[in-house]
């Protein structure tokens, strides 16, 4: 199993979303704020500075609680904007 899992440098900072994608089927994103696009396809995760883009197929919402987002399905690419 591949884990990615993003950071800036290496410190985690509380106003940006940080993320881990796990082999490419499913991620678990930490910081949102609010979800700005939702389709199988895509998904806009939108943090306190900036917003992550999610790019796949199959793409489904699991949990939503407390700024925590887990997305399932398969994950092709994640940018930050």
């Amino acid at each position: 199993m591949s884990v990615f899992r993003a950071a800036e440098g290496n410190e985690l900072r509380a106003d940006r979303i940080q993320y881990t994608v796990q082999d490419g089927r499913g991620g678990y994103f930490q910081n949102v704020k609010r979800i700005l696009e939702f389709s199988e396809e895509k998904i806009v995760l939108a943090g306190k500075k900036g917003s992550v883009t999610v790019e796949g197929k199959g793409l489904s919402l699991g949990k939503c609680y407390l700024g925590d987002v887990s997305v399932m399905g398969d994950i092709f690419k994640v940018e930050r904007a």
